[in-house]
């Protein structure tokens, strides 16, 4: 891949340092932007790849999540890349907060004119994993992914189906059976059509059973979630966990909600557990 990094700006942090960067992704046929911290060292250290819920952007888990001190302490790469592309020329892109701009998804849009620009899972499972691992000291070995939301649906949905890029997942008040919810139901039909056999491959609770190697899971849910009933529906996953046996913890958080006052609570566990993950796996 012909690489072309465009660091935006950069500040430091702790005994390491935040860069927003852009470049032209082969995916999306667009410019793309991710923040990275790296910290202190030549590395190569772990790596989380985080992904953001509807409207977000690049900064926002770096700036609120509180992830960074941990991260600098332990010596973890954080990456977090923009939710979708921006400023195609589609008309209506900006129209809906849950559609278009700022929520891409994580899936590879087949409907016109979205599938000129919209292939977010081929450039968070694919183009940005070799990129990182290009130009950022990562070891290939351990790399995480997370997210929250909407996120949390493509940490799971890209975890689950490249059980061999990452080694743990995790998420907070993911999206776990977006065939089956309304901001599911509207992106799939928007982006993939209404073939919903075109849908399984970006639902966890169906991917679950078809996995060809199990990959832990931690899942963190407030029980205070103002979309938990209608729109992230937990209690699916949960069932399809228990049917399974699958190596999967799912923690309801009592009183919290969807915010980032619920993730920066719990991120710290998160990385921690990631990092006891990939103890397990190197033994």
């Amino acid at each position: 891949m012909e690489l072309s990094l465009f660091l935006v700006k950069s500040h430091r942090y702790g005994k390491g340092c935040v860069g927003f960067y852009q470049h032209p992704s082969q995916s999306t046929n667009s410019p793309m932007r991710f923040s990275v911290f790296r910290p202190q060292g030549k590395g190569p250290f772990p790596g989380l790849l985080w992904l953001s819920g509807l409207t977000c952007t690049e900064e926002n888990f770096i700036a609120k999540s509180n992830a960074l001190r941990f991260a600098d302490e332990h010596g973890i790469l954080l990456f977090a890349p923009d939710t979708s592309p921006r400023d195609t020329g589609i008309a209506g892109e900006n129209e809906d907060w849950d559609f278009g701009s700022g929520a891409g998804f994580y899936v590879n849009a087949i409907k016109e004119p979205w599938s000129r620009h919209y292939q977010m899972y081929d450039y968070v499972a694919r183009e940005l994993p070799e990129l990182i691992f290009n130009e950022f000291p990562v070891n290939s070995q351990t790399l995480w992914i997370s997210g929250h939301s909407m996120g949390g649906h493509g940490a799971l949905v890209v975890g689950l189906r490249n059980p061999d890029l990452f080694t743990s997942i995790s998420a907070f008040a993911p999206i776990v059976n977006p065939m089956a919810c309304p901001w599911g139901q509207k992106a799939f039909s928007g982006y993939l059509g209404e073939d919903q056999s075109l849908w399984q491959q970006y639902d966890a609770t169906y991917l679950l059973s078809k996995v060809s190697k199990d990959i832990p899971i931690l899942i963190d849910q407030g029980s205070s979630d103002q979309f938990l009933e209608e729109q992230l529906l937990t209690s699916h996953f949960i069932v399809a966990v228990a049917e399974l046996n699958y190596p999967a913890k799912i923690r309801i958080q009592d009183g919290f909600d969807h915010s980032y006052y619920f993730i920066s609570t719990f991120i710290e566990e998160h990385l921690k557990w990631h990092l006891n993950q990939t103890k397990r796996h190197q033994v």
